[in-house]
């Protein structure tokens, strides 16, 4: 991928408190280089593993110009192959998903292990050394059922300083034993900044998202509507004195409790909270009613919601009864897959413990929205008229964002 350090733009700044000059969000060249930083330097949540839960199951995920093979092996291990024959540079695999004994280019027939190695090649030279064409491989880490890839060429980031702060929050909820209930893509017309930006401020919460708000108190949506840091101290304050009655009662029944939110000079811009959903409501669904069996060390419920950022495009929340992951995968300069992945725990059956429709609604709705709304702000930055506004009180965390892409990819900040 491309070098890490490149810088974007010499010609253009940022003014912290706004967003960036818009053909930063159209570019072809600021994408390809975009997309080598976050292959780089960033851990991408991509996936559950009890997708593949069999030795032998596999899937395809794409970023950029890359084709990743995601299998278990023999041993429950899991791999990411590059989709790439060691031969001449065939597609190996061509289905989305499917189960292998043998991964089989279907060129040449060349064959290969589910741990990589090459166990066929016909008619090759006799010196012909079959260990020198193993699969080339990404670099790969499960946590808490979780799978997470980095392309770096050479060493990857340090994945125990990408995930340390988030376990506590992650922990309690059984995820490594937790199982996927449904999926749904969005695909979305804008660039990848402009889906974070909007993943990243509840200022157009109130106009655009009525079945969300209807599920959270307006006090936590004025101060936490997308995470910690997500409004000014002033917003965040009045929604103190809810937190200071509920955070030592939840603590004394045993339950997780905790926040915290990069700056825009962390390398990851991660945050992570446990904060009451609304008035009365059990779980984040309408009317707040519990949707499926318990998760992990829940055994009631703590009518609070678990809201992860690992990073600007991966993203977790949970409730005490289900949870829903997800992936901003950029395409293209004006194309981003937005993606959502529900999970229940791994003995809830469907149509007897959780209905698919209801446990979907609340986001299939807000992504739905947000899919439409996202599309119009980048039909708008396309235009001519268009130049960077100010934030408002309620976007302290996409002036952060800002300014964190600015930093890392060496575009100046006025301050």
């Amino acid at each position: 991928m491309n070098d890490k350090t490149t810088r974007v733009d010499t010609d253009a700044t940022l003014s912290y408190g706004g967003s960036l000059p818009g053909h930063f969000y159209s570019d072809a060249a600021i994408f390809a280089a975009d997309l080598g930083f976050l292959c780089d330097t960033q851990w991408m949540l991509i996936d559950h593993a009890s997708r593949i839960p069999n030795p032998g199951d596999y899937f395809l995920f794409a970023v950029g110009k890359e084709n990743l093979i995601i299998i278990r092996d023999r041993e429950n291990a899991v791999h990411a192959f590059y989709n790439v024959c060691r031969h001449r540079g065939s597609r190996i695999c061509r289905e989305k998903d499917g189960h292998v004994n043998l991964l089989v280019c279907p060129y040449h027939s060349w064959s290969y292990a589910l741990e990589g190695q090459l166990r066929g090649a016909a008619s090759m030279a006799d010196n012909f050394e079959k260990s020198r064409y193993s699969l080339r491989s990404a670099h790969l880490r499960v946590e808490q059922g979780f799978i997470f890839i980095n392309l770096a060429t050479a060493q990857p980031p340090d994945f125990g300083q990408f995930i340390d702060r988030t376990l506590p929050f992650l922990a309690p909820h059984g995820f490594e034993t937790a199982r996927i209930a449904t999926r749904k893509t969005y695909p979305t017309d804008a660039n990848w900044k402009l889906v974070v930006e909007n993943f990243l401020e509840c200022y157009h919460c109130k106009a655009a998202h009525q079945t969300f708000c209807s599920v959270h108190s307006s006090e936590k949506l004025l101060a936490y509507g997308a995470g910690p840091g997500s409004a000014s101290h002033e917003l965040a304050t009045q929604f103190s004195s809810q937190l200071v009655t509920w955070e030592p009662e939840a603590a004394a029944k045993g339950f997780f409790t905790g926040r915290f939110a990069d700056d825009w000079h962390a390398p990851y811009f991660q945050s992570a909270s446990r904060l009451p959903i609304g008035h009365g409501y059990a779980t984040e669904s309408v009317g707040g009613v519990p949707m499926a069996p318990l998760m992990g060390d829940y055994t009631q419920y703590d009518y609070a919601q678990t809201a992860i950022t690992l990073n600007p495009i991966s993203h977790v929340l949970s409730s005490s009864d289900h949870a829903i992951a997800f992936r901003f995968t950029p395409r293209g300069p004006l194309t981003t897959d937005v993606e959502a992945i529900w999970l229940v725990r791994d003995s809830a059956v469907e149509g007897t413990d959780y209905d698919i429709a209801k446990l979907m609604r609340v986001w299939d709705v807000t992504l739905s929205e947000d899919k439409v709304i996202t599309e119009d702000n980048q039909a708008g930055v396309l235009s001519t008229a268009y130049t960077p506004g100010p934030h408002s009180r309620h976007e302290a965390r996409i002036t952060d964002f800002c300014a964190w892409y600015a930093e890392h990819r060496g575009v100046p900040i006025n301050t």
